[in-house]
């Protein structure tokens, strides 16, 4: 068994009312090295100016953790197969609409992942498709949501 904890940390600034819902969203969260993360809800959530948008909101942070979920088990699963990658990027885009049950919800995730491989063993798009098939079925978060994960894979072509 393994933990993982956060600390989120919000305040009330001086001369929010707060029951009117007029306050600042804008809160930080510590990781553990002493890492802080500048957060607040998103702006699509939370109008401006009550939302920061330069700040990183939980629905980015959920799709970012299932992209970097799954770009990590790739990565081990492509070493382990003797390839050697040089880039891997991701254009991950998640959708909130109403989920089966009518609930506001990240329902669905496409992971549109890149890779660079390096040296003479190259995988073809099948091999591709099978590393990034095993990775979706092995990475921790996506093995612990509902929302409907897609990986659009494309042999790496240009930069993206």
């Amino acid at each position: 068994m393994s933990e993982f904890s956060a600390i989120i940390s919000w305040q009330r600034g001086a001369g929010e009312p707060f029951v009117d819902q007029r306050y600042s969203r804008a809160h930080e969260w510590e990781f553990d090295g002493g890492v802080r993360v500048p957060a607040s809800s998103s702006p699509h959530v939370v109008p401006l100016p009550f939302s920061v948008a330069e700040h990183v909101d939980p629905e980015e942070a959920f799709v970012a953790s299932l992209s970097s979920c799954h770009m990590l088990t790739f990565l081990w699963l492509a070493a382990k197969a003797r390839y050697l990658v040089e880039d891997y990027r991701d254009k991950a885009v998640g959708v909130m609409e109403p989920d089966e049950r009518g609930r506001q919800s990240i329902t669905r995730v496409t992971l549109r992942p890149r890779v660079l491989f390096a040296g003479e063993r190259q995988p073809s798009l099948v091999e591709l498709e099978r590393l990034h098939h095993q990775a979706h079925e092995q990475c921790f978060i996506a093995n612990s949501v509902r929302t409907e994960i897609t990986t659009e894979v494309a042999l790496y072509q240009e930069p993206v």
